[in-house]
């Protein structure tokens, strides 16, 4: 499959007289919060979080990058987007979904309301993926063929200095939106060579599920080797450490998209947003590296803000979830509750002048699994129907990896998981007392609380709009 960046430009008339407020939006690729992945970004932290806001509780609906992304774009769960997978099979920008499903992304508003709009990077898997080098940008529909040099083509720095020439380009008072999409920190890990000594000792952390089997788990769990092979750990060291040499490329965008914006005397009437498609895993329940699974290492994400009216060093603890980014940004443009989406708009959390709103305390995570259906000649003892199984042929994900959660945040937080597979595998963790997840009490707790989980599921797995917004007052208690 021919992999192909994106880059565009879309200009749109102007809307009105009102100055309106600009949007940023940082997307990487594949970071991780649980497993301290935000330690590389100092500039990103300082510059957004401590001028901002921190979210403590962001996730995603979905741990894979093209549902996931998706989500982002539409403000719509996966089971309303109907994006199961990062292949064309799996609808990942597909034609039917460029036909039903693009035209209804957060950027088409933006545009109608007078925004001009700039994307650089990964957009969705079958347009644009995560490599550094050796890429080809469609700029305004012109190919643009890239090599390996440093200077000229590392793609986490040409979208950072392609940033700061549009904001330098920009008309003043136009109101703009950027989606900033970079490679980092996804396979290949391709380092900038002025940070290819950084972190040089570092490995991943060895705390809570680290190397521990998933006794009590789905199989896809069971089947991992515990403990790892050395040959495994070794590889999922150097991947952490060439995961974290990555972001600082994209420490660097950030400080230099913020001083552009200052330069240009916009960064005040501007909302930077920072986050990841999903988050990662590097040796948790002995799954060396990849995504793809319910546990809060895979679905939560870093989530900073900052702009206008937001006050600095905030941090709020309201469960903020991928798909209420489209609505927040159409907020910020002027727009009232979008009825089509799924997610909620947050800024009135942020912003003290915004009147308060009701908020949730549970959500959905769902996943259809992908697994090939012809056996791997380097893992013959796997069988088919499952996928990504490196190293060492433990296998990562499999068709029936498919599976639908109920996560809650309240008095005791709980997730509830129900699997698609010939065991109707369920998995629950109280994530108060248990917050790695390393106990399934699925079996010992009150059959009561597996009643109320399962049709609180059933709810969400079916919700559409305004069904999915709707907040759930009751507190659910655990006894186990």
């Amino acid at each position: 499959m021919k992999l192909v960046a994106l880059l565009f430009l879309i200009v749109s008339f102007r809307f009105g007289h009102c100055k309106r407020r600009n949007i940023v939006l940082v997307l990487t690729d594949d970071q991780d919060i649980e497993l301290q992945g935000m330690t590389p970004m100092k500039k990103t932290q300082a510059l957004i979080g401590d001028a901002g806001v921190t979210f403590t509780n962001a996730f995603v609906v979905t741990p894979l990058c093209c549902p996931s992304r998706s989500a982002i774009l539409t403000g719509k769960y996966p089971h309303n987007h109907l994006v199961r997978n990062n292949s064309l099979s799996g609808n990942c920008s597909s034609v039917q979904w460029q036909k039903v499903m693009e035209p209804q992304v957060f950027s088409v508003y933006l545009k109608k309301h007078g925004y001009k709009t700039f994307f650089a990077g990964k957009y969705l898997n079958q347009v644009g993926n995560s490599k550094y080098y050796n890429y080809t940008l469609s700029v305004n529909g012109t190919a643009e063929k890239h090599g390996d040099s440093y200077q000229n083509d590392y793609l986490t720095d040409l979208i950072a200095n392609r940033s700061v020439e549009f904001l330098q380009s920009k008309k003043p008072h136009d109101p703009f939106f950027m989606m900033l999409s970079t490679p980092a920190c996804h396979s290949p890990w391709t380092i900038a060579p002025r940070y290819s000594k950084s972190y040089n000792f570092t490995k991943a952390p060895r705390h809570g599920s680290f190397n521990v089997h998933g006794k009590d788990k789905h199989w896809l769990l069971r089947q991992a080797k515990t403990p790892m092979k050395n040959t495994s750990i070794d590889f999922l060291d150097s991947v952490f450490r060439k995961r974290w040499q990555t972001l600082l490329s994209v420490d660097d965008l950030v400080e230099k998209v913020v001083k552009k914006l200052e330069e240009v005397k916009e960064l005040n009437n501007t909302y930077i947003f920072y986050t990841s498609d999903h988050g990662y895993h590097t040796g948790q329940f002995s799954l060396p590296i990849d995504k793809r699974q319910l546990y809060e290492f895979d679905i939560r994400v870093p989530l900073l803000v900052r702009g206008p009216g937001i006050k600095p060093k905030q941090i709020i603890k309201e469960p903020i979830l991928n798909i209420d980014l489209a609505p927040t940004f159409l907020n910020i443009a002027g727009y009232d509750v979008m009825q089509s989406m799924d997610g909620t708009s947050f800024l009135p959390l942020m912003d003290s002048s915004q009147n308060k709103t009701h908020w949730r305390n549970d959500f959905l995570v769902e996943y259809t699994g992908e697994g090939d259906a012809k056996l791997d000649p380097a893992c013959p003892n796997v069988g088919p129907g499952v996928a990504e199984c490196f190293p060492d042929c433990v296998c990562e994900d499999a068709f029936n990896n498919t599976y639908a959660c109920v996560r809650t945040l309240s008095k005791v937080n709980l997730q509830y998981c129900e699997f698609a597979d010939s065991e109707s595998f369920v998995e629950v963790y109280n994530l108060t007392s248990d917050p790695h997840q390393l106990v399934n009490i699925a079996k010992t707790v009150d059959p009561s609380l597996l009643v109320k989980m399962n049709q609180r599921l059933i709810k969400l797995e079916s919700c559409s709009g305004n069904d999915c917004r709707t907040v759930k007052v009751e507190e659910d208690g655990c006894d186990s």
